[in-house]
């Protein structure tokens, strides 16, 4: 297998619920996959953006905490690990409040934030809380002017901007950020007409989920003429993938673990050992992906999540966590 020591990893979390945990016991059990991770190796560490439980995760009732709270706690209690979402809903907060919530977080991890987001699409929520949602070409606007302004509040002490749906006006953002030219921006979705063409204009990291190889080098096809036509050297920007991968140490591990999971969704799950799950990965990793997030839905535990750990030193060469 080839390998490509700058891959990057991130563990994704976007279930909350534990057996017999409530209340503050919820973050107890979420805070040790969060340093289990960090201890593991992998480069992110990232939540949902959500305010109830998505489909393809559990009933919406289930536990959702609000996603900059909890970051800001996590940050306090790891020292290596970036921290973002996957990824904030546009529609969700004034993105002059947003630019300023994840220059907090940088301040707080000591340089460690991220700037996940996206057009958003979950209705329920926003008619739950009473949030605009207006259709997707509108959306995709907002998404563009904001990335437009976080980049502003950034990198210029006092940046005005006029846009069709926000405005700021040599608006403040002290204390800066702590890395140098602000925290990279990762851009959620797919869509080639405009969500990867502004991933191509303004964004450090892309994000799609697994899908069919075929599939996904189209969508990197895509991109590429994005940046061809921004004048975008798309070596600037990583690409990264989301993997529904179950961890096992061995074969029959694999199999005990796949009868668990319904048939109907096993199609969609890779349970396997770190290095056939390696040997599975390379070819995207050939075809010009960056690097993986794999989630707490399929890695729950501080054993699987150590298996993860594994993973990303068969792929990353002779890397070792930090």
């Amino acid at each position: 297998m080839s390998v490509m020591a700058d891959l990057f990893f991130g563990y994704h979390m976007p279930n909350y619920t534990f057996a017999g945990a409530k209340g503050g016991e919820i973050f107890d059990r979420f805070l040790e996959q969060a340093t289990s991770a960090e201890a593991a190796g992998f480069d992110l560490v990232t939540v949902m953006d959500h305010f109830y439980q998505i489909r393809g995760v559990g009933p919406e009732t289930e536990p959702m905490m609000e996603a900059y709270t909890t970051l800001g706690a996590i940050a306090a209690r790891t020292s290596r690990v970036k921290l973002a979402t996957m990824v904030s809903g546009v529609t969700y907060r004034n993105p002059a409040l947003l630019a300023k919530m994840v220059t907090t977080l940088d301040v707080i991890s000591k340089g460690r934030a991220m700037l996940g987001i996206g057009a958003a699409w979950n209705d329920s929520e926003h008619m739950g809380y009473g949030f605009e949602f207006p259709p997707i070409g509108e959306r995709e606007d907002r998404l563009e002017e904001a990335v437009t302004i976080a980049k502003l509040m950034f990198t210029q002490d006092r940046p005005s901007f006029e846009g069709k749906h926000y405005r700021i006006d040599r608006a403040l953002n002290v204390p800066r950020p702590v890395q140098p030219g602000g925290p990279k921006i990762m851009i959620g979705g797919g869509g080639e007409k405009r969500t990867l063409r502004i991933l191509a204009r303004h964004g450090d990291f892309g994000h799609l989920f697994g899908g069919p190889l075929d599939a996904l080098k189209h969508k990197r096809d895509v991109f590429l003429a994005h940046c061809e036509a921004e004048g975008r050297d798309p070596s600037t920007v990583k690409l990264l993938m989301g993997s529904l991968a179950i961890l096992v140490e061995n074969t029959r591990d694999a199999k005990a673990q796949l009868e668990r999971i319904p048939e109907e969704r096993r199609p969609m799950v890779m349970v396997a050992t770190p290095a056939d799950v390696a040997e599975r990965l390379q070819p995207y990793v050939d075809a010009g992906f960056g690097g993986f997030t794999l989630s707490n839905q399929t890695l729950p535990t501080k054993e699987a999540i150590a298996l993860g750990g594994e993973l990303i030193k068969l792929m990353s060469g002779a890397r070792s966590a930090a």
